[in-house]
């Protein structure tokens, strides 16, 4: 017993602690429950979001036209692999490429180019609304600041175009600024100048508003989810805590965080978040260090996904199925972007099919003939009725078993 007992605390002297990277690797795989909706929701965006990149890409290039060597180098970065000129022609209503000079080109086509300039208005005419998003994310912020670098991480998910700085700020200084109070480049900030009382009102009291009711958080769980559902009435029972009442004044609260990050998720244009991202947030927002965890814990709420390797954080409520309730009008446009683009891999797939379709065709009736040859059924120089020479005779083309072969061959699957 005693060697036992020495043996035992001479490996746990040895034995290396675990360390912490892994114990965070393997709690930030938890993820919630399977939604097929939800999952196909965040499935069909990947290739949008590739091909929205390749759009600014171009767009960015001298005359809007991209060397295909360029796009190559590109590839890297929005994490794909293969030939860019590939990936480009699976897309012919987006994408024309073109060979000049020896090289490849690519530029936008006409139907693409109406719809940049769609945005742009949309872009345009939705500024305003741009601009009290703004206001909104740092009136719940603890200081009325956020970085720069760390929001620019996020201005597509609100919406916010890449110059949004240098267009809005200026129309609205009276209502933000640019500072540096530690005089690194990297710790830039935009500040809040003044409080729009207006502005105060989430999510969930607008919702509560129209239905002349106390403001409370909904649940879109089935109700056969029991012991979540009774959960979710134990933490609805206590009263609403607004994201923009000042932290200050409120003991550290659950509560508040759930409806933080739901009017956070309310603001984006689809209802979602990276969850690294949300992460980087925590002190600007005053957010519990275990985000993840917290967010688990309310399943009717929120829904936590694993896609591509990447936790995202949807709210539930903004969805139905699989399709957003509610649609910014840049998103509209946007999704005109992924009807282009189906449109054209739809194109894309009927060509290769009908192309493969007459290899096969050429393919079996010379695998056919050569056949039929080889048995010495068909003579070269007889230019006799067919159905004459051989339609009654055994291995003739009209004989049912020659007939099944030649079809097998015809429409077979292999090349």
């Amino acid at each position: 017993m005693a060697m036992a007992s020495e043996m035992l605390r001479t490996f746990s002297a040895r034995a290396k602690p675990v360390p912490l990277i892994i114990i965070r690797r393997f709690s930030s795989l938890w993820s919630t429950k399977k939604d097929p909706d939800l999952e196909s929701a965040l499935s069909r965006n990947k290739r949008w979001i590739v091909n929205s990149r390749l759009k600014n890409i171009i767009l960015r290039c001298p005359n809007q036209v991209a060397p295909i060597k360029f796009l190559q180098k590109k590839f890297k970065t929005l994490d794909l692999q293969g030939k860019a000129v590939n990936w480009l022609n699976k897309y012919p209503c987006c994408f024309h490429v073109y060979l000049q000079d020896d090289e490849y080109y690519c530029r936008l086509t006409k139907p693409m180019m109406t719809l940049v300039e769609e945005e742009e208005l949309v872009k345009d005419t939705q500024e305003p609304v741009f601009a009290d998003r703004l206001a909104k994310l740092l009136m719940m912020s603890v200081n009325h600041r956020l970085n720069l670098v760390k929001l620019n991480e996020l201005k597509r998910s609100f919406g916010f175009t890449d110059d949004y700085v240098i267009r809005i700020l200026p129309k609205y200084s009276h209502v933000f600024r640019l500072v540096n109070y530690s005089g690194r480049k990297s710790s830039m900030e935009i500040e809040l100048l003044s409080w729009k009382p207006e502005l105060a009102v989430s999510a969930v009291e607008a919702a509560a508003k129209k239905c002349g009711s106390e403001p409370s958080f909904s649940c879109s769980l089935p109700s056969t989810w029991t012991k979540p559902w009774e959960r979710f009435v134990e933490f609805n029972a206590s009263p609403y805590i607004s994201p923009y009442q000042d932290p200050a004044d409120i003991i550290e609260s659950e509560k508040r965080s759930v409806g933080l990050v739901h009017e956070l998720l309310s603001l984006t244009l689809w209802k979602k978040l990276s969850m690294v991202k949300l992460s980087h947030f925590k002190r600007e927002f005053g957010l519990p260090e275990k985000l993840n965890g917290m967010l688990l814990k309310h399943p009717g709420i929120f829904y936590v996904a694993n896609k591509y390797q990447v936790h995202t954080v949807l709210l539930r409520e903004g969805y139905n199925g699989s399709e957003l309730i509610h649609k910014d009008p840049l998103v509209v446009v946007k999704d005109k972007y992924g009807e282009l683009m189906q449109q054209g891999l739809y194109e894309y797939n009927r060509r290769r099919y009908l192309a493969n379709l007459e290899k096969k065709r050429e393919k079996g009736i010379e695998s056919v003939k050569h056949l039929v040859r080889k048995k010495g059924r068909i003579d070269d120089g007889d230019s006799g009725d067919e159905q004459e020479n051989h339609g009654d005779r055994p291995g003739g083309m009209f004989d049912p078993e020659e007939r099944k072969r030649f079809y097998q061959i015809l429409f077979s699957d292999t090349q």
